[in-house]
């Protein structure tokens, strides 16, 4: 305290931040990137820990029989779906009633903004089917869901082990939640109409039935995805909606497990090694880490249990995969080890919460806690304060330093020179700015038809099209403001606003952090250099490149191939292309659709404040 308070240390402390504030800056960026490559090393992780005590053992006997019966089902399922060309719900209906459960349906029906052209719909309408295995030991006020989508790929498997499961769970009277087993239609459109039926919520703007049926309030889910009915291994996925995620306990649960009864699994698709010490383990572990990170910043559910996360339920998806591995799972393992999980859910007397929510894995033994990784992120972000204080201090206190034992008509001259910019030169900047990315929000969805009438292109194509072209149309408009305003472009004018956009941005990352760990270091990665070297008296052609390289868009387009080298699946840059304009539109369908925030985000924050950086560098 004395440093600060005494005022000829404080100016030392001052000058000495402003005399090496560009070398401070740089260490700060190298370090938060060392730190975050760090976080892959075992010996930085912390090995994962059952912290429910309620689930802190395993000691349960799980007797599940019918794997192959619950096969049979599942290709009786099949013929049915495709007799009908749909979900057969009379079927299902009768299926489920000659198990023991109240059986009910929900229809449904959805127009999307633009046809999504990935799953060839546009006017989507369906039928969820649920039943409810009420709990014969207590009131009934909670319950678990297990759901397995009826999709058109083949995951006849799943709603075969459920059904097979329903039954085997109506002959157990140690039940002390409902259990709702729920078939959904339409994949996510399908799982939020039931959710919110099931909430008496309407977010979406979604026609749906209500709900005739009802269990207790939820305290966990699980979505089954099998595709085939020999599985090698079985993968979790956690990433919901707006980068979400379940309580680390239900991971725990889910890998103790797989070790208790032997099944493989895996975590981003990747098995975990003991090799930590090597090159190539540490190399695995990063990429396992990097996927769950580019995962969860996109902001999208990678699952149907990506949705529960919003109305507080923990839940994950269990996919299993048929690789080339020799090791084989029967569908009877996976029902054990879904009972085991379900009888320990049983047990529960409260939601879980006394494990981690904001966490990353590198494997399914290991965690980053949220301690661990938001160091990384501070050193990029104080490097933006550094840089304010540069702005703020750092002219002022080299023109009084000069004046120092000059005349008091040098001083009064200096003042003058120091006079305040005009208001109109730092507001229009960024209302127009502001103005623009509000114009990408709204104008590709409202301008789609008028595209598809006047040029030869689909209404997806046009949507993603126009989103490009009002992003391009963008980077003319700002810097070009301050001709209109005579007598305002003053050196002091690009200072104030540099000194706003910065704080802006600072703002802006710490609160995207806080909702989305992923999304905000990532954003951090490429706008904290724009911010520290703009300027409007360095080379324009490079600077220009440099900042349109680190631009939100140029940053996905990146992202799109870092992923696909992350996932072993390099693409030629066209496909690329291709994919980066999917995921263009996918995004903006996410957002209407489930109310995914990363669409407005970047259109409405992050783009307005680049701008502001970008007519920063073409002051004049």
């Amino acid at each position: 305290m004395g440093l600060l308070s005494d005022p000829n240390r404080r100016r030392a402390l001052i000058s000495l931040l402003t005399r090496l504030n560009t070398p401070i800056c740089l260490v700060c960026y190298m370090a938060g990137v060392a730190w975050f490559m760090g976080l892959a090393f075992e010996p930085f992780t912390l090995r994962t820990y059952m912290s429910e005590n309620a689930m802190g053992s395993t000691m349960v006997e799980e007797r599940f029989p019918a794997g192959e019966r619950a096969l049979a089902t599942g290709r009786e399922f099949a013929a049915h779906k495709k007799k009908v060309g749909g979900m057969p719900v009379d079927w299902l209906v009768k299926t489920m009633q000659a198990r023991g459960l109240e059986v009910f349906t929900q229809s449904f029906s959805r127009t999307l903004p633009f046809p999504d052209e990935n799953k060839e719909r546009y006017m989507v309408k369906g039928t969820n089917v649920y039943g409810i295995l009420r709990a014969p030991r207590a009131p009934r006020t909670e319950a678990l869901v297990l759901s397995a989508p009826c999709s058109p790929g083949d995951n006849n498997q799943a709603v075969g082990l459920l059904l097979g499961l329903a039954q085997y769970f109506r002959n157990q009277i140690y039940w002390a939640k409902d259990i709702i087993f729920l078939v959904n239609e339409h994949d996510l459109i399908g799982m939020q109409a039931w959710l919110e039926g099931y909430h008496h919520t309407n977010t979406t703007g979604m026609d749906w039935s209500p709900l005739q049926g009802r269990g207790g309030s939820i305290q966990a889910a699980l979505s089954l995805e099998l595709s085939s009915d020999v599985i090698t291994s079985l993968d979790l996925v956690l990433e919901g909606l707006n980068g979400q995620l379940p309580n680390l306990d239900l991971a725990n649960l889910f890998y103790a497990f797989c070790q208790k009864i032997g099944v493989l699994c895996t975590i981003q698709g990747k098995l975990q090694r003991n090799d930590w010490d090597s090159v190539s383990g540490y190399s695995h572990a990063v990429q396992t880490m990097m996927l769950m990170v580019m995962k969860q910043a996109s902001g999208r559910p990678w699952g149907d249990h990506g949705l529960f996360l919003r109305y507080h339920i923990e839940a994950a998806t269990i996919k299993g995969i048929n690789s080339f591995r020799q090791y084989k799972t029967d569908a009877t393992t996976i029902g054990r080890l879904l009972e085991g999980m379900y009888r320990k859910l049983n047990n529960l007397l409260e939601r879980l919460h006394q494990s981690y929510f904001f966490y990353l894995m590198p494997s399914l033994s290991h965690f980053v806690s949220i301690g661990y990784y938001m160091p990384a992120f501070g050193l990029l972000t104080v490097i933006l304060l550094l840089r304010e204080t540069h702005i703020f201090t750092g002219r002022y206190l080299s023109i009084y330093s000069a004046c120092i034992g000059n005349s008091p008509l040098l001083i009064k001259y200096v003042s003058s020179q120091q006079s305040s910019p005009g208001v109109l030169s730092v507001l229009t900047p960024l209302v127009i700015s502001h103005l623009t990315g509000v114009a990408l929000y709204t104008l590709p969805i409202r301008f789609q038809e008028m595209a598809v009438e006047h040029f030869p292109v689909s209404e997806t194509e046009a949507v993603v099209l126009t989103a490009i072209a009002v992003y391009t149309a963008g980077l003319a408009l700002p810097h070009n403001t301050h001709r209109f305003l005579s007598g305002e472009g003053t050196e002091q004018g690009w200072r104030v606003l540099k000194l706003v956009a910065v704080l802006y941005l600072a703002v802006l990352l710490g609160c995207t952090a806080l909702i989305n760990f992923s999304l905000g270091f990532i954003l951090a990665l490429t706008l904290v250099p724009v911010a520290a070297f703009v300027t409007p008296h360095i080379p324009k052609v490079l600077s220009a490149f440099i900042l349109v390289i680190l631009s939100p868009a140029c940053t996905l387009l990146f992202s799109v191939f870092f992923f696909q080298e992350l996932q072993e699946m390099p693409v030629s840059f066209q496909d690329g292309w291709l994919l980066y304009l999917s995921v263009i539109s996918q995004g903006i369908l996410d957002h209407f659709l489930y109310g995914s925030l990363v669409y407005p985000l970047i259109a409405l924050l992050v783009y307005p404040c680049w701008l502001l950086f970008w007519n920063i560098l073409f002051w004049k």
